[in-house]
């Protein structure tokens, strides 16, 4: 037997991260990965992620205090974006490389962290060339 789904859903809406210092976290946001800021409400910082919104949040419960979940930003050129954010002197865990092939598309990442102890990738799908 199949539960219904959730009547009404239709997609994200929001994602939490969390952060140690909303100030450095939103200067590397807003500044180094140039995500569109909408506003900060003391610990709370919101930005616009083509209209799903990315929440830094200093967590007031245990709870939540935790590495976020990896953020995978999709870049129309992975090794632009690597070298403008290495050259802000981002943390790279990993250079740009191959994750896949299907042979119609490669998808190519880079690790990088975001100061607060949270690991992200900057993404592309590159089409094979025939």
């Amino acid at each position: 037997m199949t539960t219904p789904a959730t009547p009404g859903v239709s997609g994200l809406l929001q994602i939490a991260m969390p952060v140690k210092d909303i100030d450095r976290a939103v200067a590397f946001y807003r500044d180094v990965i140039g995500l569109p800021f909408l506003f900060q409400a003391g610990n709370l910082a919101f930005f616009d992620l083509n209209g799903v919104r990315l929440l830094l949040d200093i967590p007031e419960d245990e709870e939540f205090a935790h590495p976020g979940s990896i953020l995978y930003f999709r870049v129309p050129d992975l090794t632009e974006g690597y070298e403008a954010m290495r050259g802000q002197g981002v943390d790279f865990i990993q250079a740009p490389h191959r994750i896949h092939s299907d042979g119609t598309n490669e998808l190519w990442m880079a690790f990088f962290r975001d100061g607060e102890g949270n690991v992200h990738a900057l993404a592309s799908e590159i089409p094979v060339a025939r």
